[in-house]
């Protein structure tokens, strides 16, 4: 078994401001091609549709636990945008179930996991858990874009999307994109500041900072969904 560098994973050349727009064209066409022979998954629109709702509620059940001291205001905001839109745009989630375009994916697909030389490589797919492999993946990009902003390089996150949206897209993909990410953001969020829910959390200090990075970027993404329902 030979040991990946960690100085070429997505993160580490984020952060060392080394990463080119270069990287980013080969990463996506990588994704392109695992995903174009990625396994469809069977559902009804019915019961994607029921998945989002139980997203967003737990979430918002987790985020407002006054424990957290999370900044109550802004999650209900964040989270009154989301509901607004899946509310308002069933149709969109109802075609990428019927176009099979949810599919059995990465899971978790973060800076960390990926290595970046003379190929792409991506290490770390949720094995274990096949339901959190069940992606759209414009949503699996939508959360890696996520990340990039968070890391300080909101360049690369708008490089994503305008080339994943210009490939893959059409003219709902946009919209999708924006909850995907407003989502995710909020998901993240809520996964940091879990920790301080266990009986002794580790580095109790970090996870506070962590999750208002993720609430900044679903705030932003929020403002931007509900500009979206207005123009409509």
């Amino acid at each position: 078994m030979r040991r990946l560098n960690e100085a070429l994973t997505l993160e580490h050349m984020l952060l060392d401001h080394r990463l080119t727009a270069r990287d980013l064209d080969l990463l996506i066409t990588t994704l392109a091609a695992f995903y174009r022979h990625a396994t469809p998954i069977r559902m009804t629109p019915g019961l994607h549709l029921a998945e989002w709702h139980r997203n967003l509620c737990d979430n918002r059940r987790v985020l407002l636990d006054p424990r957290l001291e999370a900044a109550a205001g802004l999650v209900r905001m964040i989270d009154k945008a989301q509901r607004r839109f899946l509310h308002a745009n069933p149709d969109l989630f109802a075609v990428r179930v019927r176009g099979h375009k949810i599919v059995d994916g990465h899971g978790d697909l973060r800076p960390e996991h990926v290595f970046v030389d003379d190929r792409i490589r991506i290490i770390d797919c949720l094995e274990f858990n096949p339901k959190l492999r069940a992606v759209d993946p414009l949503d699996e990009v939508a959360f890696l874009s996520v990340e990039c902003d968070r890391l300080g390089a909101p360049w690369a996150s708008d490089f994503l999307q305008r080339r994943i949206l210009r490939t893959w897209g059409d003219p709902s993909s946009e919209a999708l994109f924006c909850f995907y990410r407003c989502y995710r953001a909020t998901l993240r969020a809520r996964l940091t500041l879990a920790h301080l829910l266990e009986p002794n959390p580790r580095t109790p200090e970090k996870w506070p900072l962590l999750a208002r990075a993720y609430l900044r970027i679903a705030a932003a993404d929020a403002i931007r969904l509900e500009r979206k329902l207005k123009t409509r």
